[in-house]
């Protein structure tokens, strides 16, 4: 593999590594973002370096750091691929009428009954426009529409770690500490505290992407059960096999049932949470006029 001439462009591509290996703090990371083996995205830098004739990162230490070029060249080569971006989104806004189809990614979070309601609308609004729909829980909604699985995201708002796409907030919902009534932290009763949960199985989703990799959210107990649904969480509470956060609106019944109870919990960190989320989809793929339409009635 040669060389290109001093005299030859930068490329888009070339930002785009570049960024990527910024954003992911190594060559490997990038590689794996951007599906490339890692002597492809080191090429690229290799070659970029040359034909700005400027070293952007210090390669001395374990990982890559930004030189003082790199730093300064950074911003534009974020505001080059943004405005490409913008090209691209706005020539294919002019380009497309109403999308035929459309591919959805919706947290398991957010309110089924909202969104089949919407989706009703939405039939008899675009007849034409078939429906794509896939229910997951946590990263695994933004990394279906980053790797372009699906068009449209309503999941959480994992903020730095999805720059390349374009958010917009939603609503937030309220997660409650439950268990079943013959449980042992709800027959304590009164309020507990963080002695008396970390050693209660807690039952947590898991997160099907990397976007999250090594970092849970509201977890507090040394031993976890993890499954993959709020379905499978709900049964293994209701039968009393640990306790976990769940959605006020999925559970409402079954508090007013008796058939889970609301655990009192104090010093526990995050133990009381309203968890926003947001709409998303990539930067130079917006969505057409039913995927709009569709974002906005979700956010009324």
């Amino acid at each position: 593999m040669g060389d290109p001439p001093l005299d030859a462009p930068i490329t888009l591509d070339q930002l785009r590594v570049f960024i990527a290996v910024v954003d992911e703090g190594s060559f490997s990371k990038a590689a794996k973002r951007l599906r490339r083996a890692q002597s492809a995205v080191s090429y690229a830098i290799a070659n970029l370096e040359r034909l700005l004739a400027v070293d952007l990162f210090d390669r001395s230490g374990r990982t890559p750091i930004l030189t003082e070029a790199g730093c300064a060249l950074l911003a534009d080569a974020r505001a080059v691929c943004d405005r490409m971006d913008q090209l691209h989104a706005r020539a294919r806004s002019i380009a497309e009428g109403v999308e035929p189809r459309l591919s959805v990614a919706v947290d398991t979070l957010f309110p089924m009954p909202k969104l089949v309601g919407v989706l009703r609308e939405l039939s008899a609004r675009y007849p034409l426009v078939s429906l794509h729909l896939r229910t997951e829980a946590l990263g695994a909604v933004a990394s279906l529409v980053m790797d372009g699985t699906c068009q449209i995201g309503i999941g959480l708002d994992l903020e730095e770690r999805v720059r390349d796409l374009v958010r917009s907030p939603l609503l937030t919902v309220e997660m409650v500490p439950v268990a079943a009534p013959s449980h042992e932290l709800a027959r304590r009763g009164g309020t507990l505290g963080p002695e008396d949960v970390r050693d209660a199985v807690q039952i947590v989703i898991s997160d099907r992407s990397t976007l999250t990799e090594g970092k849970d959210h509201g977890v507090f107990s040394a031993r976890t059960w993890r499954v993959a649904d709020l379905d499978a969480k709900r049964e293994l509470m209701l039968s009393g096999f640990g306790w976990g956060q769940m959605p006020a609106h999925r559970i409402q019944r079954d508090l007013e049932e008796g058939k889970l109870v609301r655990l009192m919990l104090r010093d526990v960190p995050g133990s009381a949470v309203h968890v926003p989320l947001c709409a998303m989809h990539r930067k130079a793929e917006p969505p057409g006029p039913a995927g709009r339409w569709l974002i906005s009635r979700l956010a009324e």
